[in-house]
């Protein structure tokens, strides 16, 4: 049986103002499909030490968040091609860029049961 879930724009509305209240900023950097489309999370804090997350199923249950950019991330060039080549490939994807200390824990707080 299919689970019920919220909307890609739903999540991405719900993770920015949440991120906004708790003093970060938060903000759309491309709009994907509205009810299903994929969201990748640019973590930063202060600016610096972005982390990418996107939203992976699990075999033990629901889907969590995972780190999809360990890469050493100094090199701006590198993630912007990444991203671009990712919204080539899936354009109904959404992008949004978190500047908040603990993003992981706030996206998986906000996120969890959805």
């Amino acid at each position: 049986m299919i689970e019920p879930r919220l909307s890609a724009e739903i999540m991405v509305q719900s993770l920015i103002r949440r991120i906004n209240q708790e003093g970060g900023f938060g903000t759309v950097i491309h709009r994907g499909d509205r009810i299903s489309g994929s969201i990748l999370i640019l973590c930063l804090e202060n600016g610096q030490n972005l982390k990418v997350l996107e939203r992976m199923p699990s075999l033990e249950g629901p889907s969590d968040w995972q780190q999809i950019w360990p890469q050493d991330t100094d090199n701006k060039d590198k993630i912007e091609d990444y991203l671009a080549r990712r919204r080539q490939f899936d354009p109904d994807i959404w992008l949004i860029e978190l500047d908040i200390p603990d993003a992981e824990r706030l996206i998986a707080e906000i996120t969890s049961g959805t």
